[in-house]
């Protein structure tokens, strides 16, 4: 279960009046630290924020040397020793002189990226987090703490997760409020409107909704988020600007450096034909449309006939027209996006595969069965690469 970005605007505020600590977990990118922001802003409340993830031990609290001479003690038979005290980080610092000149105002102090930290890091931030206290410092009854994690295989629903992530301490889970966040295209695009990014943004993500954010736990590479198409319209704005010929040559590598080479390409052919992009629908109803399949990028073809696959219902298959059209536009992929598509059918074994197959024994010589046998190649060609 999860909660978006709208959702979370309300759920959070309201674990932070409860008295206690919300843990907001999401993948990178997808608006965590937006949230907590707006969240700041709403409540009237003062922000800080530590990345943990690039906190070092003692960063919040160092050791220091006495500094004067009453911090000396005289001992009668073992010498003289030191009562070391501690310097606070510039933010604690900063933090307590906020709430002392603003009692009746809340400060919120986030800690991002906490489970990116070392464990004794973590180790160091548990008595903040569990205690509200840093040695002998309590913090300000106005100051209240929220964590941001990136998932880790341990957590429900993030089996596959990959993250570099040094898995919570059990008290930090007991002691914490988790908030799964999740993506909401719709509530994306709302927020894009209002704001007054890029339309072409805006008319491609209508068209591909499922693209505003795609996590593929097997691949490291890049990939679309909603942090990376905030990006990309700042650089679409400045690409406007330049020649067409210049944004030919350079809009696929601009893209693709944020929304990895499938999704990046593909929105460059978009903008460059100005949004009249094909899409599945046209590919599956109009007989002129595989002219223009044919002309277009590999990435953009292996997006489409993904899409298809995705939701064959409109021409499945399994049936002999859609065998045929589907074998015809699969001839014009290239080897690797071939391969790429039949393991996408694969996937798909009670879906797709069963169907075909079944079909495939009735009608031996028919479009389907030569579908079937065109997948059954590419696959095998795949295993022996």
């Amino acid at each position: 279960m999860a909660l978006t970005y709208q959702q979370l605007l309300t759920a959070v505020p309201l674990v932070l009046r409860a008295g206690n600590v919300p843990n907001i977990v999401g993948d990178a990118g997808i608006g965590k630290s937006a949230l907590v922001e707006e969240v700041a802003a709403k409540m009237g409340a003062q922000l800080y924020t530590t990345v943990v993830s690039l906190s070092e031990k003692g960063d919040l609290a160092i050791p220091v040397p006495p500094l004067t001479s009453d911090s000396f003690v005289e001992t009668q038979h073992y010498g003289r020793l030191a009562n070391v005290q501690y310097g606070y980080s510039e933010t604690l610092v900063s933090i307590i002189k906020y709430a002392e000149a603003h009692p009746n105002q809340p400060i919120i102090w986030f800690l991002d990226e906490f489970n990116r930290g070392s464990q004794a890091v973590q180790s160091e931030l548990m008595n903040l987090v569990l205690q509200r206290r840093i040695n002998a410092l309590r913090l300000p009854e106005t100051v209240r703490i929220v964590i941001a994690e990136n998932p880790d295989a341990t957590m429900a629903g993030f089996t596959e997760s990959e993250y570099d992530v040094a898995i919570a301490d059990a008290a930090i889970k007991d002691r914490t409020v988790r908030l799964v966040m999740t993506t909401s295209t719709t509530e994306w695009l709302s927020w894009a409107q209002s704001i007054g990014l890029n339309s072409m943004v805006v008319d491609y993500l209508n068209t591909y909704p499922e693209r505003l954010s795609i996590i593929n736990r097997d691949e490291q590479d890049l990939h679309p988020t909603p942090r990376a198409w905030e990006r990309v319209t700042k650089n679409l704005d400045q690409l406007e600007q330049l020649s067409v010929e210049s944004q030919k040559a350079l809009a696929a590598d601009l893209f693709s450096g944020d929304l990895g080479t499938e999704v990046g390409v593909s929105f460059a052919q978009f903008i460059l034909t100005h949004g009249r992009g094909l899409t599945v629908e046209e590919l599956q109803t109009k007989e002129s449309s595989r002219g223009e399949f044919q002309s277009v990028d590999d990435a953009t073809k292996l997006a489409l006939l993904r899409d298809w696959i995705k939701d064959d219902s409109a021409q499945p298959l399994s049936t002999e027209a859609g065998a045929q059209h589907f074998g015809a536009l699969l001839t014009m992929v290239s080897p690797d996006g071939q391969y790429a598509l039949a393991q996408s059918i694969g996937e798909r074994l009670d879906e797709i595969l069963q169907p075909m197959y079944e079909r495939a024994k009735e009608e031996p010589s028919g479009a389907v069965a030569r579908l079937y046998q065109q997948l059954a190649v590419i696959a095998t060609r795949g295993d022996n690469r």
